[in-house]
């Protein structure tokens, strides 16, 4: 099978959306089949054997480490010489829509897959006036495509009432191989905690954006002064969130990836996530992989993840004594924990990419069998 992939976001860039396309580019290659990436160029022209074809691109005035990519005639030229049986657009915003429109143009099968609740962040940037248009842009793009898949059933049932149509859940994904508990260490609980190990030691992984609501630990981490914070990654909030969490025992990791990210979960007590606008949430399973019991929040995708009081825990966003009792609670009960660990860790050894990647291939062929005459021109 041909697929060609049009994303607003890809490699070298990292977060969630990239991590599942690289897992699942990665896996159609080893199965035989043939992907070619459309997306905003990074200098990169191959992944696991994927061509990668660039698109130039400028940032996002908003959040600068997105990048615009606007279609253009030598998309259509690519896709003919491709010739792919089906078009799988990702997040359909810019690029995206060239994707769209190609396949309309060549009739070939489009599937489409939502991964950032977009609607829900434009109030954290002050656009939340501009919520219903944006939900009738992105069922207009979404209803041209013969399947939309999402990674979460709390997100399957906003899109369908929102009026988006054909909607299904695409299995979520995790490397259990990657991320294991046996990666723990004390040098880098040290580096974590600035050398502070016997510390109880907060994690949070992901981008430092308004939208992550990453300054309501805050309270969590006054609340239990010998507590050490760790934010590992970056984005447009790194300075305001510097600021915000002045005079408190917090580290600005940076960006970690590979065995240094998955140590950096595995050596931490707990994995802590205020995200309100998550549509599954992919660094919870991580975490959940290397054994850190999570605190989060009761909304989104995150309860397909997190069952409370068995893998982890969920508070209730509008509680703002939420997240500080229930880190607490994981904090003080030292057997519960170790518990609560084992469990997590089952839970992701249930979502492999192989079998994630198996069940988009069954979306793929059942979409494709409803077009068998189907090619490019």
């Amino acid at each position: 099978m041909k697929i060609a992939l049009f994303t607003e976001t890809f490699l070298p860039k990292i977060d969630g959306i990239v991590t599942r396309l690289r897992h699942t580019v990665d896996h159609l290659q080893r199965n035989g089949d043939q992907v070619l990436i459309f997306s905003p160029d990074g200098g990169l022209k191959e992944h696991k054997g994927a061509e990668i074809y660039g698109v130039s691109s400028i940032p996002f005035p908003l959040y600068p480490e997105l990048k615009l990519a606007f279609p253009r005639p030598s998309l259509k030229t690519k896709l003919q010489q491709f010739k792919p049986d089906l078009i799988h657009v990702v997040n359909p915003a810019v690029l995206g829509a060239g994707g769209i429109y190609y396949a309309k143009q060549l009739n070939i099968p489009l599937i489409a897959s939502y991964h950032t609740h977009l609607p829900q962040y434009l109030k954290h940037y002050n656009l939340g006036a501009l919520e219903p248009v944006l939900w009738e842009l992105l069922k207009l793009a979404h209803n041209q495509a013969e399947l939309n898949l999402c990674t979460s059933t709390a997100m399957v049932g906003e899109l369908r009432n929102h009026g988006i149509e054909r909607v299904d859940l695409w299995q979520r994904g995790v490397d259990t191989e990657m991320f294991q508990p046996h990666l723990a260490s004390v040098k880098m609980r040290n580096r974590l905690s600035k050398n502070n190990p016997d510390s109880p030691l907060l994690l949070y992984v992901g981008r430092l954006s308004a939208e992550k609501q990453i300054e309501e630990i805050k309270p969590v981490l006054e609340s239990i002064p010998q507590a050490r914070l760790a934010l590992v990654g970056d984005g447009p909030n790194r300075e305001t969130l510097k600021k915000h969490f002045e005079g408190t025992n917090t580290h600005f990791v940076g960006y970690l990836q590979g065995l240094e990210l998955a140590s950096a979960f595995a050596s931490a007590d707990a994995f802590i996530f205020p995200s309100r606008t998550e549509t599954l949430g992919l660094v919870l399973l991580e975490a959940m992989a290397a054994g850190c019991p999570v605190v989060a929040a009761n909304s989104g995708g995150i309860p397909d993840i997190v069952t409370d009081g068995v893998n982890g825990y969920l508070f209730e966003p509008e509680d703002p004594q939420g997240a500080i009792i229930a880190t607490k609670r994981l904090l003080d009960a030292q057997n519960e924990r170790e518990t609560l660990r084992h469990n997590a860790r089952l839970e992701a050894e249930k979502w492999g990419w192989s079998a994630a990647t198996a069940d988009l291939k069954r979306y793929y062929q059942k979409v494709l069998a409803k077009n068998p005459l189907s090619l490019v021109a």
